[in-house]
């Protein structure tokens, strides 16, 4: 929703109830918005608001914020948009404000705007194959796409964003415990899209490109990028607009990269040849790393090897050994790889 949009659905602490019917007639959003002089939520009126106070025999000139929600269900300012949705499902909720720590509003979500991204041509794979060997006992018996974070697995969550970023048929490649990935899934029905899946033989696994050589097998008339992205990924990102930026740039693979940095705790000594030429107390270090989140084009997936192992970073080495272009793609977002048990801590809000 753009800031003109917002503030078309709002109106001051001091606004009537005509004010309050002329905002939701305006707006379209079925709810008023009222704000304090700061700027920050004071209520919230739907337009079952309004019908039950006309029904009590109110009149146009009364004090909207009388009649209205004072404490609404929100969400944080910078949610995922799959937790909006979650959120506005399970309140059956048609619009949620989005609210900085101190209440200043910042947002407006409706449920048209959170599922109503049209449908992009493109697919998405989803790689959730691996043993999650790193979380020990945690997935003995449970893989690690399963694993549960804010009252959902991490593999619906992942569905979910690209789902409302517009992508309507994904594949899952399974391999580990695939039953309970595709029981879990299902065909993606009760998540929007259509889920199908890339079923790796268990005793010889593909690495995480090697089951995009099945799908080049399954869709073999393909036309457009595909998503890649790990299965045990806490990111927010848009996927329509990376799908865009790898066309506009024309590249074969492009890359979402994430910045990290790491602090020295010791002084760094610059030297030549024995001779001091500097010295960095304690110098924090920064690089762009693989955020693990890929557009692929079509014809790259023939330069897999077919039948054997292979890793996402392997093929973007074949590519630029080809010639063939390759561009990063920052991501700004939070990032998680939820790799050990205090990385999924972490992503659980627990570390």
């Amino acid at each position: 929703m753009t800031a003109r949009d917002l503030a078309a659905a709002c109106a001051p602490t001091s606004a009537t109830i005509r004010d309050a019917l002329e905002v939701v007639d305006r707006s379209g959003n079925l709810v008023c918005l009222l704000v304090d002089g700061d700027g920050r939520l004071a209520g919230l009126l739907t337009d079952g608001d309004l019908r039950r106070a006309f029904l009590k025999g109110t009149s146009l000139d009364d004090l909207a914020l009388d009649h209205a929600t004072r404490s609404p269900h929100f969400v944080a300012a910078g949610s995922p948009r799959a937790l909006v949705l979650d959120v506005m499902q399970a309140l059956r909720l048609s619009a949620v404000p989005e609210l900085a720590e101190d209440r200043t509003l910042v947002g407006l979500h409706t449920l048209s705007d959170v599922v109503g991204s049209p449908p992009l041509a493109n697919v998405a794979v989803v790689m959730a194959g691996g043993r999650g060997t790193r979380l020990g006992e945690l997935t003995r018996d449970t893989p690690k796409p399963l694993m549960t974070v804010a009252g959902r697995s991490i593999l619906e969550w992942i569905v979910l964003g690209l789902v409302g970023d517009g992508i309507r048929e994904i594949y899952v490649s399974v391999n580990y415990l695939a039953e309970q990935i595709e029981s879990h899934l299902g065909d993606g029905s009760r998540l929007g899209c259509r889920v199908r899946y890339l079923r790796e033989d268990p005793e010889h696994p593909l690495g995480t490109a090697g089951s995009l050589t099945l799908l080049a097998q399954q869709r073999p008339d393909l036309q457009d990028a595909v998503l890649v992205m790990n299965g045990d990924l806490m990111v927010e990102f848009d996927a329509s607009d990376l799908l865009e930026a790898h066309r506009r740039t024309g590249a074969v693979v492009t890359m979402a990269t994430r910045t990290y940095q790491h602090e020295v705790p010791f002084g760094v000594v610059e030297s030549v040849d024995g001779r001091v030429t500097g010295v960095s107390e304690k110098p924090t270090l920064s690089f762009d790393i693989n955020a693990a989140v890929y557009a692929v084009s079509p014809r790259a997936l023939a330069w897999l090897p077919v039948g054997r192992a292979s890793t996402m970073p392997g093929l973007v080495e074949t590519c630029l050994e080809r010639g063939e272009p390759v561009t990063a793609w920052p991501i700004q977002s939070d990032w998680i790889d939820v790799g050990t048990p205090k990385d999924l801590a972490r992503a659980k809000g627990e570390g």
